[in-house]
């Protein structure tokens, strides 16, 4: 059974602690049904927008609405939203099966709707034999999936989470992030998620929200934003990424380049770049050979140091100015081509270089 998601608007969202501002005029559409994840760095404000739009903490400016009633000053409860928390929040007095029903028992369901829901959920979530044990007799994976399962037993048409892995292992992190995945796909449910890891914020979500010092930088789907960052922070925070300062940047028909060591790079064109800029290029994107591209951009580097990641060998090189460069390869190619080193010439295609302004 699908949910009936909503969506959710902020205007001119603002949050302040005293003199601290927090969130910084926060306007975000929230389309029904889509995994929006808030993503940056410790302090960037977005779990106080995830508060805020869970009625634990009131704005102090700005309105919020949902499905297009104004929701700003209605309380916690009466909103209706999922909650996963960080430390999962579960009771441990009660079992499996009794923190399930706890929400249902508050909404004052009757006795058999509460079990034949807790026993649907607690199928759904694969904790099918484990009803009647506390949380301190679980694995933190098992935990996790007791708090989607109080959370979603109640058919919410959002569900906010607050980095609800936080505290798993890589492995068991990963199994959990493919149970949420699918969750989402079977409850229809509007999801925003919480979290400062940059892989599974491009893995999980349909959309990402980009947050820094409590201002919304950026908003958009994985691809996008990864491959086409509207600013330096957002291109340096979401992944690995090379930095190469280019000056004399002007336009042609063919995009626009600027110099770098005397030679001209070129990227896709950008009109509200000039003068002096920065070209960013992911390590994947580029290549290592021993001869200038003939089509395409090129910089001469010297290795500096390789590191070996299994299928993936990462090297850093350097050039003549003293660039820092890490580019990735398959452990393979990689191999090949150290053959011959150290001095290299580094090439990627002009497509998947992107000018950003100097300062940003």
């Amino acid at each position: 059974m699908t949910t009936r998601a909503v969506g959710i608007q902020a205007i001119g969202i603002g949050k302040s602690f005293g003199h601290f501002e927090a969130l910084k005029d926060i306007s975000l559409d929230i389309a029904p049904g889509e995994f929006l994840t808030l993503l940056g760095p410790s302090g960037s404000g977005k779990t106080t927008f995830l508060m805020v739009l869970a009625g634990f903490q009131a704005a102090t400016a700005g309105r919020l609405l949902s499905d297009g009633t104004d929701i700003t000053r209605s309380r916690a409860e009466d909103r209706s939203f999922g909650m996963v928390f960080q430390g999962y929040a579960l009771f441990p007095h009660k079992t499996v099966a009794q923190n399930i029903a706890f929400p249902l028992q508050v909404r004052g369901m009757a006795r058999e709707e509460i079990a034949r829901r807790v026993d649907a959920i607690i199928a759904r979530v694969g904790l099918v034999g484990h009803e009647k044990k506390r949380p301190t007799m679980l694995s933190g994976g098992q935990q996790q999936r007791v708090a989607l399962a109080r959370a979603l037993v109640f058919e919410p048409p959002v569900l906010l989470l607050d980095e609800p892995f936080s505290a798993l292992d890589k492995h068991l992190r990963g199994r959990m992030q493919e149970e949420v995945a699918r969750l989402h796909g079977e409850f229809g449910t509007t999801f925003v998620f919480v979290t400062h890891d940059q892989s599974e914020a491009l893995s999980l979500s349909s959309r990402i929200a980009i947050f820094n010092h409590g201002r919304l930088l950026q908003v958009g789907g994985p691809r996008d934003i990864y491959e086409r960052p509207q600013s330096r922070f957002v291109a340096e925070f979401l992944g690995e990424i090379n930095l190469l300062p280019v000056d004399e940047v002007g336009h042609c028909s063919l995009g626009t380049s600027g110099l770098f060591e005397g030679a001209r790079l070129r990227a896709p064109r950008h009109d509200h770049v000039s003068g002096r800029a920065v070209l960013a290029v992911r390590p994947e994107h580029m290549s290592v050979g021993a001869e200038p591209p003939a089509n395409g951009n090129g910089v001469a580097a010297r290795l500096a140091g390789t590191t070996y990641l299994g299928a993936a060998m990462r090297l850093a090189l350097a050039t003549r100015n003293g660039t820092q460069l890490t580019v990735t390869l398959p452990s393979e190619a990689a191999g090949r081509v150290l053959t011959g080193g150290p001095d290299f010439w580094v090439t990627w295609s002009f497509d998947n270089g992107f000018l950003l302004p100097e300062q940003s």
